[in-house]
């Protein structure tokens, strides 16, 4: 009996270090595609922390259905276009019901194809307010809104006028308006209103968001007090190169 129980002992750590080898194999192996993918569209960011969840991973592997990666991108940075880049300290992504033959894993070749993939990351004020390109123009968040203050020159005097920024979606195009929008001090006459009018005009923009990794698109944006959270997503993505 002590045998046969040293026997079992073995057999599970045996099972248990091949369980955690095959995990680490396979989150290199994604990682690897990861990175390919950020260099073909002209992307970095430190290299990415995949982690495989669920246990055990030999099960998932026998499978071929993985229930739920995660991949951390520090210090990830996107072409924005005009020079310019998207900067998110952390862009944080979750690839849904995967699917990957036991053939692939082995190989290192073949399709891994996740069912759903969702990523979110935050861009600091500071980076799209230079996007937008608009000098001496500052964002910041209050009361769940975003508010934007620029200067404004009108009767040989500097104003700074203010105002809510409107955010909206369309097909990963973030649509930039400004509305409300006031300057303290300047007397309300129509060359007066047409210079606020016209800075509102000149601050109102679409902003094209980089290619984003394994296919992204841009769902949703929310203003927060430490930036401008991004919330993007893709269906049938495909983790390869192809």
């Amino acid at each position: 009996m002590i045998v046969v129980g040293v026997l079992l002992v073995l057999l599970l750590v045996l099972l248990f270090v091949a369980d955690r080898a095959g995990k680490s194999a396979a989150e290199r192996l994604i990682a690897d595609r990861v990175v390919s993918q950020l260099d073909a569209q002209d992307a970095t960011a430190q290299p990415p922390d995949v982690t495989i969840e669920g246990v055990p991973f030999l099960t998932q592997v026998l499978s071929g259905h993985y229930q739920e990666i995660g991949i951390l991108l520090n210090d990830f940075s996107g072409p924005a276009g005009n020079g310019k880049k998207i900067d998110m300290k952390v862009l944080d992504i979750r690839a849904e019901d995967v699917q990957a033959s036991v053939d692939t894993l082995r190989s290192g070749t073949g399709d891994i194809v996740a069912g759903t993939v969702t990523g979110a990351g935050t861009i600091t004020y500071a980076n799209l307010a230079d996007l937008i390109g608009r000098e001496g123009l500052t964002l910041s968040e209050r009361d769940g809104k975003l508010v934007g203050t620029a200067p404004i020159k009108a009767l040989g005097q500097t104003f700074n006028a203010s105002g809510t920024v409107n955010l909206a979606v369309n097909d990963g195009v973030v649509s930039v308006t400004f509305a409300d929008v006031t300057a303290e001090g300047l007397p309300n006459l129509p060359l007066v209103r047409g210079l606020v009018d016209s800075l509102v005009r000149q601050i109102s923009v679409d902003l094209k968001v980089p290619a984003l990794p394994l296919g992204m698109k841009v769902q949703k944006v929310e203003p927060t007090p430490e930036g401008l959270v991004v919330t993007a997503g893709a269906s049938d993505v495909p983790l390869s190169t192809g």
